[in-house]
C-alpha cells in the first residue's frame, strides 16, 4: 500500500484481506479468489495488486483452471489484474514449499493470459536519484548482503525476479509478435520494474509477531504495487479504468514507444543447497526486445502513462 501510494500518491487504496489457510504462514487460494469476485462485483477498484505465487506444476493445471474465475471476472468489468512473477529466479517451490524444483518452473497467476506479470530490475542510481547506467536483471541471488537481509545467511538462495513459459497456458494473442521467444506458450513476465535487495525500499511494519518498525523490503511484491501505481496514473489520465493492458504494452512495444526502455544485462538464474546438493537452476537472460527475464523492459513514466492511457483506454 506504502509504495502504490508512493507512485500514486492521489489514488484510492483499498486493502483486502483474507483468512489464512489454516497453517501458519500459509493462504488459501480459494479465500483470495472469493474476495477478488467482491472486489470485481461491488466495483471498488480499478486495478489490483497481488504478490502471492506458486509454481504452476505445484497448482496443477486443472486447479489453475477452477481458480482463475476472478481474472475471467476482472477481464468482463474491465479491471486491471497484476501480479508478481516470483522472487525465485528460475525456479520455485515445490508443494511442500520448503524444498525447490531443481529445474525451470513458472509461477501462477503471473502466468495467467489475463494477468499482467510482474517482474524485477537492479536500478543503477547515484546519491541524488539520478541513473549511473541502464537498470538490469534483478538477481541478488549472490549477494550476501542480500541473503542476510532475507534469509539471514550468506546464501546463495535463489534471489531473483521470476519468468519463463507457461505450461497451462498457451500463447496469447498479444505475444504473437515475440514468438521467437515464447513460443507457443504464455510468456511471463510482461514489463518489469525495482526489485533488487540491494535496492530495497523502506516500509513500516505493524503486524503481530514481530515489533512494528520500519523494515528494508524488496521483490516482486514491491514491483507490483509499484506498477499498480503506474496504472493508476493512467487510470486519471484516460478517465476510466483501463481493463487488461497486455494487447497495449506489447503494441507500444512494437511501435517502439519512448515509454518502454529495454533490459539488455543480467539472466534469472540460481543456485542453491538442497537435500545435500548444489543445485543451479538456469534461467533466461536479457537482451534487447522481448526477453523471459524482464519481459519488455521497464519504463520511463513520463511516456508510458500517456501512451498507455490512450492505447488501451481505446479498448
Amino acid at each position: 500500500m506504502e509504495w502504490a501510494h508512493t507512485i500514486a500518491p492521489g489514488a484510492r487504496i483499498l486493502l483486502v484481506e483474507t483468512p489464512g489457510g489454516g497453517k501458519t504462514g500459509t493462504v488459501s487460494l480459494d479465500q483470495i479468489v472469493t474476495a477478488e469476485k467482491y472486489v470485481i462485483r461491488h466495483h471498488l477498484g480499478g486495478v489490483i495488486s497481488q504478490s502471492f505465487v506458486a509454481a504452476e506444476q505445484a497448482i496443477g493445471s486443472a486447479a489453475i483452471r477452477s481458480l482463475r474465475g476472478a481474472y475471467l471476472a476482472a477481464f468482463a468489468g474491465h479491471v486491471t489484474v497484476l501480479a508478481g512473477s516470483c522472487d525465485s529466479g528460475a525456479t520455485g517451490f515445490e508443494p511442500d514449499q520448503q524444498h525447490y524444483y531443481t529445474h525451470p518452473v513458472t509461477s501462477w497467476p503471473a502466468s495467467d493470459p489475463l494477468v499482467t506479470a510482474v517482474g524485477g530490475t537492479r536500478l543503477n542510481l547515484d546519491a541524488g536519484g539520478s541513473r549511473k547506467s541502464a537498470d538490469t536483471v534483478w538477481n541478488d541471488t549472490y549477494s550476501p548482503t542480500a541473503n542476510q537481509l532475507v534469509y539471514g545467511g550468506n546464501g546463495p538462495n535463489p534471489l531473483a525476479g521470476g519468468g519463463g513459459k507457461s505450461v497451462v497456458f498457451g500463447r496469447p494473442s498479444y505475444q504473437n509478435k515475440v514468438r521467437a521467444v515464447v513460443g507457443s506458450h504464455r510468456g511471463v513476465p510482461d514489463i518489469s520494474m525495482s526489485a533488487a535487495c540491494s535496492g530495497a525500499v523502506n516500509a513500516y511494519q505493524s503486524f503481530g509477531g514481530q515489533p512494528a518498525g520500519w523494515y528494508a523490503l524488496c521483490g516482486t511484491s514491491e514491483a507490483t504495487p509499484l506498477f499498480a501505481g503506474i496504472v493508476a496514473l493512467a487510470d486519471q489520465v484516460a478517465g476510466h479504468p483501463l481493463g487488461l493492458i497486455n494487447p497495449a504494452l506489447y503494441q507500444m512495444a512494437s511501435e517502439h514507444s519512448r515509454g518502454i526502455v529495454s533490459v539488455r544485462s543480467g539472466s534469472t538464474t540460481v543456485s542453491f543447497r538442497q537435500g545435500g546438493r548444489w543445485h543451479r537452476v538456469h534461467g533466461s537472460g536479457a537482451r534487447a526486445g522481448y526477453n523471459l527475464a524482464t519481459g519488455l523492459g521497464t519504463l520511463n513514466a513520463r511516456y508510458f502513462v500517456p501512451e498507455l492511457a490512450r492505447l488501451a483506454g481505446r479498448s
